[in-house]
């Protein structure tokens, strides 16, 4: 009993070690695709969600003037 006692510590350990450094290494892995990922959005010059969301507003007012402007003309044309 204590012979296989001691193969099962001896198992539990080596998984136990094969586990944290698969942990390990695994985030070493995603660090270094984050950071790769990182360089190459920074030589593509992408801009920002904060610039995207500023530039949507400005573009939904201009919209918004060029409908009231279509519908200014549409009014003069009724009064003739």
């Amino acid at each position: 009993m204590s012979k296989s006692r001691f193969v099962f510590d001896k198992f539990a350990k080596f998984l136990e070690e094969g586990l944290v450094n698969y942990k390990d290494f695994s985030d070493e892995v995603v660090n270094i695709l984050r950071s790769k990922k990182e360089e190459i959005i920074l030589k593509m010059n992408l801009v920002s969600k904060d610039e995207i969301d500023i530039i949507n507003k400005r573009i939904e007012k201009l919209e918004k003037k060029i409908a009231e402007k279509k519908i200014k003309k549409k009014t003069k044309r009724a009064k003739k």
